[in-house]
């Protein structure tokens, strides 16, 4: 019988199950809501808490970095003793989290981890605080037995992922040669089920507008002044509506022009992937599939560029009736990109046709800049991948798919752009998980599964 430092480092999590869901939840307490100003010393909290775990561990020049841009702090930390000849792994994960909004769908309190079944529930749980902290405790494994890493590691993680990355996008251009690495590890995605993990080699990009529609200086009574001013609640509802068509085309002029489409080679890989449209339709809880009609199920979760309304703030919601015309409503709007799509291009067609279609009775505003990310694709030929696949394989018993993710994480765009990095994407998510939900969950044998995952990972780049 072995006993190698990668049996010592699995044994070790193996034994510490409890331990580790004990500290995860005391990482989920912790409400680091980065998009509201309220939640900052929350956020700049949950730093100072995983940067003192990474101490208690035995990780090495750990530092909380305020942001330089105002917003919230980078966690770093590193060990650098497996030699000049092993590679260094970038280790990338995120510990905001996204608003908790509506609370009263909410089962249990959403900042009160609970255990039910086999699930964790808790805002941040599988998006993204349970999944990065996965890689912490596969490096605590093997720290706390043989006592080092059988390759170089370097922790980044940012508390503004869900909120624009300005700190991050600040900091990596100036920082290369201490981030220099060999590869990026980032589990923030997701595998098939519980029985089926996979590895996303693609990534939708991402262009996020705000946008003010203004009529009167003032609300006005609709009996008063309904038919001569214009609502700006209605002129809304027609902008929206010529956005895209029933099938869900976007009908913005340019917007498909730099679309990589989807070889044959490709698109036979991707429908091979055991996913059943009735029971993935069931899951959601949607009376019927749609989208566009010449592609696929998988195809239009991961491939295809897609425009959705996200909310509108304007006019009068409480309870009862209030005739009135309001002042001004505001809408939240994004676009997911696939390859070839640039998202400041994206930006410039998306507002030039919004400012055609708004009426002269009507004063259009744009917040800000909004914020973009490009897509992005992975070869999954490089030996990174090959380490993944091994190490899903011995974790879960079963090799693991490849497909494409529809969400977006702009740092892999940034890795590639400023460090020269390609990034695997190891996730542990499954689709009920319910990120971005109410009741958010993390499937807690994935928690365990993916810190052996990790664990593994690392035994087997060193390898290859």
């Amino acid at each position: 019988m072995t006993n190698t430092p990668l049996d010592q480092a699995l044994t070790f999590a193996r034994a510490n199950t409890a331990a580790h869901l004990a500290q995860l939840q005391d990482f989920l307490r912790i409400p680091s809501v980065s998009t509201q100003p309220d939640h900052a010393p929350d956020v700049a909290k949950a730093a100072e808490w995983l940067a003192a775990e990474m101490r208690r561990i035995g990780l090495e020049n750990v530092e909380v970095i305020a942001s330089a841009v105002g917003k919230h702090p980078l966690v770093y930390a590193d060990w650098l003793h497996a030699g000049a000849d092993a590679p260094t792994v970038l280790i990338y994960g995120h510990f905001d989290v996204q608003p908790v909004d509506p609370i009263e769908l909410w089962e249990t309190p959403p900042f009160e981890p609970t255990v039910r079944g086999e699930r964790i529930y808790a805002r941040g749980a599988c998006d993204d605080k349970g999944q990065a902290y996965i890689h912490v405790k596969a490096a605590e494994a093997y720290l706390q037995t043989s006592g080092r890493l059988p390759v170089n590691v370097k922790f980044l993680y940012e508390g503004e992922e869900e909120s624009g990355g300005e700190s991050l996008a600040d900091y990596l251009p100036k920082h290369k040669e201490k981030l220099a690495a060999d590869i990026a590890l980032i589990s923030d995605t997701g595998i098939l089920s519980p029985d089926q993990p996979s590895i996303t080699y693609g990534l939708r990009g991402i262009h996020y507008d705000m946008l003010d529609l203004i009529g009167p200086d003032h609300d006005l009574h609709s009996g008063g002044a309904g038919g001569a001013i214009n609502n700006p609640l209605n002129a809304l509802c027609h902008i929206v509506a010529k956005l895209k068509d029933e099938d869900g085309r976007i009908l913005i002029p340019g917007f498909y022009d730099d679309v990589l489409e989807l070889s044959a080679e490709e698109r036979e890989m991707l429908n091979k992937l055991p996913i059943d449209p009735e029971a993935w339709r069931a899951e959601t809880g949607a009376p019927a599939l749609w989208g566009e009609p010449d592609y696929t199920l998988v195809e239009r979760l991961g491939a295809r560029p897609t425009l959705d309304l996200h909310g509108i703030i304007g006019g009068y919601t409480g309870k009862g009736g209030k005739t009135v015309l309001p002042s001004r409503v505001h809408a939240k709007i994004s676009m997911r990109l696939v390859p070839n799509q640039d998202p400041a291009k994206i930006k410039q067609q998306f507002r030039d046709y919004v400012r055609q279609l708004t009426p002269p009775s009507i004063t259009l505003q744009f917040e800000e800049d909004g914020h973009g990310a490009p897509a992005s694709i992975t070869d999954y030929s490089v030996p990174a991948m090959k380490a993944a696949s091994k190490a899903y394989t011995a974790a879960f018993g079963k090799e693991p798919l490849f497909t494409r993710n529809g969400g977006s994480i702009p740092v892999v765009g940034e890795f590639q752009t400023h460090l020269g990095l390609e990034s695997v994407l190891m996730g542990f998510g499954l689709p009920n998980d319910r990120i971005h939900s109410p009741n958010e969950s993390f499937y807690l044998p994935n928690f365990y599964r993916g810190i052996e995952t990790s664990v593994q990972f690392l035994a087997a780049y060193a390898e290859l």
